[in-house]
């Protein structure tokens, strides 16, 4: 290119990097309310993708690592239905036949006292139940479903005979009882029945922690129980090849005249379960975290057009000085993308500090997959892009003289 005089017009200056961010910066802090607002929309829907992934995997390994610790080696035996289609009875020995098999280590059994209530005392109104059951219990019921004894004591072969019982942990915080007091008592089934311990949550036995737990022989002396197990407990070897064998003989063991009326379980398949299933709802959470992007990459196209409107003096002046309109449509893309970065920043910050607290205040292993993060930053990216790039082509097209004119 050359001019009239015949010389060579100089080559306009390169706009580098750190030119541009700078010039970025500028702009932006020359309307910092309207951008905060613009990139508070962005924070939020990387947040709430931050956090979604995050709660996901927390939990998951949170859910994963109480599984390893109560071990998978945990069998449970019920009654089914008959072929009257009424419930079927366990018989009284299935207990003693099953601790007869190879690779079982352990076997503890309950049964529910289905005509008796309970209540913190007999002035409670009779429909107040609040759900809790009556169950007779063996006496190494803790151990076998992985639980143990959070205030006072268990049962023992002296007090499984007398009016003595056990909360479950949920039957403790319904009846609001949060501590053992000497001489403390219930009403179970129309008399009095006093308190020597409260159980921790047992996780691989949630029926558990809703019952009321006496000995069998108090349940069969005071409660008029018949004896029979409904539930029985059996620990295996832990390894997966002796758990399944028992798995596979349970039900003739447990009753060999009609092995079909008796069902078998293994609990940690629901933990298991639960682990696979953390993130069913994760879906609808990064929908409406998506929604959020969509919001905020809104207001940045909003915000960067207002730029381009106010600011055609700018665009005039940096175009008669000789800019390029590649260095205008940059200046202005730089913008937009800072904006958005700002926000997926703040965004991922906000949702890791939500993971965080979430998943120490439910005892959770804390887990922000690299994905999350680095994700909520590329969304955040893209969506400045292409946000921007349509005000940035609009302000690179603006003829100088005409954004001149309104000096």
């Amino acid at each position: 290119m050359t001019t009239t005089s015949g010389q060579a017009a100089p080559a306009p200056a390169r706009l580098r990097p750190a030119d541009l961010a700078g010039l970025a910066v500028v702009g932006l802090r020359s309307r910092r309310l309207r951008a905060s607002l613009s990139a508070l929309g962005i924070a939020i829907g990387v947040a709430a993708i931050v956090a979604v992934l995050g709660l996901a995997g927390s939990s998951q390994a949170g859910l994963l690592a109480e599984i390893s610790r109560l071990g998978t080696n945990l069998l449970t035996v019920t009654n089914g239905t008959a072929l009257t289609g009424q419930a079927a009875e366990l018989p009284a020995a299935a207990p003693g036949m099953i601790g007869r098999l190879p690779g079982v280590t352990a076997v503890q059994y309950t049964a529910t006292v289905g005509h008796a209530s309970v209540y913190r005392s007999p002035l409670i109104p009779p429909i107040d139940s609040d759900g809790l059951t009556v169950t007779a219990t063996s006496l190494g019921l803790p151990a076998a479903v992985g639980t143990s004894v959070a205030q006072g004591s268990y049962l023992n072969a002296a007090t499984a005979r007398e009016p003595v019982a056990v909360l479950g942990a949920e039957a403790a915080q319904l009846m609001g009882i949060d501590r053992i007091w000497p001489g403390e008592r219930i009403d179970v089934g129309g008399m009095w029945f006093y308190l020597v311990g409260i159980l921790s949550p047992a996780t691989l036995a949630p029926q558990v922690d809703t019952s009321v737990l006496v000995g069998f022989p108090a349940a069969e002396r005071y409660l008029g129980l018949d004896g029979h197990p409904a539930e029985i407990y059996v620990r295996t070897v832990n390894t997966q090849a002796a758990t399944t064998a028992v798995d596979n003989l349970l039900a003739v063991q447990a009753n060999p005249e009609n092995p079909n009326e008796v069902n078998v379980s293994q609990p940690s398949d629901t933990l298991t379960a639960q682990a696979d299933a953390a993130g069913a709802f994760d879906t609808l959470f990064l929908g409406l975290g998506a929604v959020a992007l969509l919001v905020g990459a809104i207001g940045v196209a909003n915000i960067m057009i207002i730029a381009v409107l106010e600011r055609r003096q700018e665009i005039g002046l940096r175009r008669a000085l000789g800019a390029t309109k590649g260095q205008v449509r940059a200046q202005f893309l730089a913008e937009a993308v800072l904006l958005a970065l700002a926000g997926g920043a703040v965004g991922d910050v906000a949702g890791a500090a939500a993971t965080v607290v979430y998943a120490h205040a439910k005892g959770w292993a804390i887990v922000i997959p690299p994905q999350a993060w680095a994700g909520g930053l590329g969304a955040a990216l893209v969506i400045g892009a292409v946000a921007g790039l349509l005000p940035a082509i609009r302000a690179a097209r603006l003829p100088p003289t005409q954004a001149l004119w309104s000096l």
